[in-house]
């Protein structure tokens, strides 16, 4: 069944949560551009929502398992080597401070409380009807009509890029396996620059290179991020589509 609803709303939420087994929580407000320009709505949603999902939880369905959806961008970026589980945590936008945020609460209930709560914290996703405002989306939509593709300063940003399905069944042996207070990274091993990613969807789509455009950077604009996903594939996952074929 589906329930249109907003996961600040703790009477709604006090009632989605009470008669299931697990609750996997995917909502977020996610484009980091955005939470430049507007950080409230990402407070909002990815602060609040999460305190308010926690709250329900422990309040009508203390039983349940909740897996919870971050990002790896809460560690901020590195140059060189890949970040673990254990890591310290150095946002760098409005977006990856309200993630770590939730993430804080997340850990506080477990200690506290002691939900049944695990957080996983993942790599940029693509895949089939991603929001178009997001890089390859976007990338293959101006490309199709002959438009400039912009890329943000240099283009030389790295970011690790893993199929969306490829996630989506890390999420279920978490949900299945992980444990209680644990934290689970999960990353390809696909690490591109931003460049490198627009001219692999431009020589697949046969364009021309001269359709790139190098705009002014963003605001903070962390240089690479990249995870140890060891720990996850020590429970039997791995990645199953490569960055061409995804």
């Amino acid at each position: 069944s589906f329930i249109k609803g907003d996961i600040s709303d703790y009477e709604l939420m006090a009632e989605v949560v009470k008669d299931v087994d697990v609750i996997v929580n995917f909502a977020a407000e996610t484009h980091v551009d955005r939470s430049i320009s507007n950080p409230y709505s990402f407070l909002q949603s990815n602060v609040v929502g999460v305190f308010t999902i926690l709250e329900a939880v422990r309040k009508k369905n203390p039983g349940a398992k909740l897996v919870h959806v971050s990002t790896d961008e809460v560690y901020g970026d590195t140059v060189k080597g890949s970040f673990k589980e254990d890591d310290r945590l150095k946002p760098s936008s409005p977006y990856s401070a309200s993630k770590a945020a939730a993430e804080m609460f997340v850990l506080a209930y477990v200690r506290t409380y002691g939900l049944h709560a695990v957080i996983t914290r993942c790599t940029n996703n693509y895949g089939p009807y991603q929001f178009p405002e997001k890089l390859i989306p976007k990338t293959i939509i101006r490309a199709s009509m002959n438009l400039k593709v912009p890329i943000y300063g240099t283009g030389k940003n790295v970011r690790d890029w893993i199929y969306v399905l490829d996630h989506c069944e890390a999420l279920d042996l978490v949900v299945r396996e992980g444990d209680r207070g644990e934290i689970y990274n999960i990353s390809s091993g696909e690490e591109k620059t931003n460049l490198e990613v627009v001219r692999i969807i431009l020589d697949l789509m046969g364009k021309d290179e001269s359709l790139i455009e190098f705009v002014e950077d963003r605001p903070g604009h962390d240089l690479r991020y990249s995870l140890d996903s060891s720990k996850i594939r020590e429970l039997g996952w791995k990645p199953k589509h490569s960055f061409r074929e995804g």
